[in-house]
């Protein structure tokens, strides 16, 4: 049997919080699921636009939307400037295409990562002002910690406006507005809004003021499918407020009111819009407007998302999509890479063997293995600084470590006295912004720059201080209790034979609104084994008899590891989510396993 951990360990209905009869008497299942993701009352599952948080509280947005109105009404010249993911783009989309509704000035540069790095730097000012001569410079998905850049961008004369999302604990840039949930002082009651959640709400209240003031404004909800895709793909908590934000977003496009450039996306990945999901989102159009950012220039992503006819809007999709081929080309050679690395310090003694060249490593004849480490930080001069953040998350998925992938900050050097970046992705309990600000405390010499999130930072120091830093962060981690590294399997527990159907499924996925914080439901059960296949090498494909459904039910493993299969199984326990397979216009339920136990073998 699985070693899970339920989810839900209430009873129903007694316990059932008033307000979800009508929702029990539907389905016993649904009520469960949302009782055991805090859900206590009908009010949590309204997504009108009328319960979206309001605007007051977030710190600042009085004096940014004084200074945007009097930019348009005077004709200044407004500069946005992005970030290079997907966040980053919808953000200045959105910026773009409301300042623009509203008579605005306005452009946009987004830094390229292999020149300027990220954020606001004194050389994206300059090259701001060299190209655009802003009066005034708008900030997206970035700039709490641009300090220098918001000196320059001052000391030239410009009035700059920050909006971000990242986490600080320091004191903000000196800039005119500062408008981020999660700066010292910010009264907002969701800390969870993403860079283009932040950008809607500021457009959102200048379009009221300039509404109210009988100016030329901008009905900003038209664009909540940027919001939908920026607030998922860049991972957000889906705390009620942007679940509301994502459900219009989701709805927007499977109406067709949307972006051109996601359609177009959509269509080149084969997906019907009418269909769309929140995983589309992160696993679909995300990735390859994430191509641009990571292998080229993110202005590619946003004038996709930007574009105003069908024609460009695939041509440029098209861009994308071979832009996402190439990253995963390269992303797949720098796995092959890192899983070399790992297999080496299987045999290393010492943790530098990460830092060399494989061919330079010296392995040791001991037991020293990565599930040893509590981490996983690598380097190589030539790997992709574009990547690195994927390969992170590849890792950190597989061994179930924080991992840090570093790259040259520039491929050309790769000296001891030379930068390089890091992308950090880490698992639960772990905050990975936090861990590595308190290297920087305790260690000032070694990093030069960082900033992030709970589940996602980056870093920037100089090669030779790797191997220190390495150090340092494993150290960190060994002062960890070690139930930390213990992945726990989680289930929404067994289902109920009325829940195979198609109808149950289609409300599960259709319906309702899963993802980062709000996680999608999986279950477990036991099931007989009617046939078993692999599929191309690598995929197990099941044919399951469960108890009280009628009809047998399809399950999949992809990339299972085959030699473990025993085609004797007569029954096994699985850990797995539904889904509806769609295959020459027929529908059936398919099980997506994530998990399995042979329970009993034919004798």
């Amino acid at each position: 049997m699985l070693n899970l951990t339920p989810r839900f360990t209430g009873t129903l209905p007694a316990d059932l919080p008033e307000g979800l009869q009508t929702l029990y008497q539907y389905s016993p299942t649904l009520t469960r699921l949302f009782l055991a993701r805090g859900v206590t009352s009908s009010e949590a599952l309204d997504y009108g636009l009328a319960t979206l948080l309001p605007a007051d509280g977030l710190k600042d947005i009085d004096e940014a939307v004084q200074i945007l109105d009097t930019a348009i009404e005077s004709q200044q010249r407004i500069l946005i400037v992005g970030d290079f993911d997907c966040d980053g783009a919808t953000s200045t989309a959105l910026m773009m295409r409301v300042l623009g509704e509203m008579g605005a000035q306005v452009d946009f540069v987004v830094p390229d990562r292999f020149k300027y790095g990220y954020g606001l730097t004194p050389e994206i000012v300059q090259l701001g002002i060299e190209e655009y001569n802003p009066d005034v410079i708008v900030t997206v998905d970035n700039g709490i910690s641009s300090h220098e850049g918001v000196d320059k961008a001052i000391e030239n004369g410009i009035t700059v406006v920050i909006t971000d999302h990242h986490l600080t604990t320091k004191p903000n840039p000196a800039a005119h507005a500062v408008v981020n949930p999660n700066q010292l002082q910010c009264e907002f009651d969701s800390k969870a809004l993403v860079g283009v959640g932040v950008a809607f709400y500021l457009l959102g209240r200048l379009s009221k003021y300039r509404r109210d003031a009988g100016r030329l404004s901008a009905q900003v909800s038209r664009y909540l499918d940027l919001v939908a895709l920026g607030t998922v793909a860049d991972v957000g908590v889906l705390d009620h407020n942007n679940r509301t934000l994502v459900a219009h977003g989701l709805a927007a496009i499977r109406e067709g009111r949307c972006s051109l450039g996601i359609l177009a996306l959509l269509e080149l990945a084969g997906r019907d819009p009418q269909k769309m999901s929140v995983q589309d989102f992160g696993f679909v159009i995300g990735p390859r407007i994430n191509a641009a950012g990571r292998m080229d220039n993110m202005r590619i992503g946003i004038e996709c998302l930007m574009a105003d006819n069908m024609q460009e809007a695939k041509r440029l999709a098209f861009e994308l999509d071979k832009l996402n081929k190439e990253r995963r080309f390269v992303e797949g050679g720098m796995r092959e890479q890192a899983d070399d690395i790992l297999r080496q310090l299987q045999a290393s003694e010492e943790r530098q063997t990460a830092a060399t060249d494989i061919k330079d490593a010296d392995p040791k004849d001991n037991q020293s293995k990565p599930s040893d480490l509590r981490s996983l930080i690598l380097y190589q001069d030539d790997w992709h600084q574009g990547v690195i953040g994927i390969v992170a998350g590849r890792l950190k998925e597989t061994h179930y470590r924080p991992a840090i992938v570093f790259a040259p900050a520039d491929e050309a050097k790769v000296g001891p006295e030379d930068a390089i970046k890091g992308s950090a992705r880490s698992i639960p309990g772990i905050h990975i912004r936090d861990a590595i600000e308190s290297i920087a405390e305790s260690h000032p010499e070694l990093i030069t720059h960082f900033g992030g999130h709970a589940m996602a930072a980056g870093l920037t120091l100089k090669k030779k201080d790797f191997k220190a830093f390495s150090e340092a962060f494993e150290q960190l981690m060994q002062n960890l209790e070690a139930s930390v590294f213990e992945q726990e399997q989680f289930t929404d527990g067994e289902l109920i034979a009325e829940d195979f159907s198609l109808q149950f499924v289609e409300a599960l996925n259709h319906s309702h609104i899963w993802g980062h914080g709000f996680v999608a439901p999986q279950f477990d059960g036991l099931f007989e084994v009617l046939d078993s296949r692999i599929l191309k090498d690598k995929h197990l494909k099941l044919s399951l008899k469960y108890p009280g459904v009628l009809y047998p039910v399809d399950a999949i493993w992809f990339n299972y590891d085959t030699d473990k299969w025993d085609y004797r199984a007569k029954e096994v326990h699985v850990l797995f989510e539904l889904n509806i397979n769609e295959w020459n216009g027929n529908q059936n339920i398919q099980m997506m396993v994530k998990d399995l136990a042979v329970t009993q073998i034919v004798p």
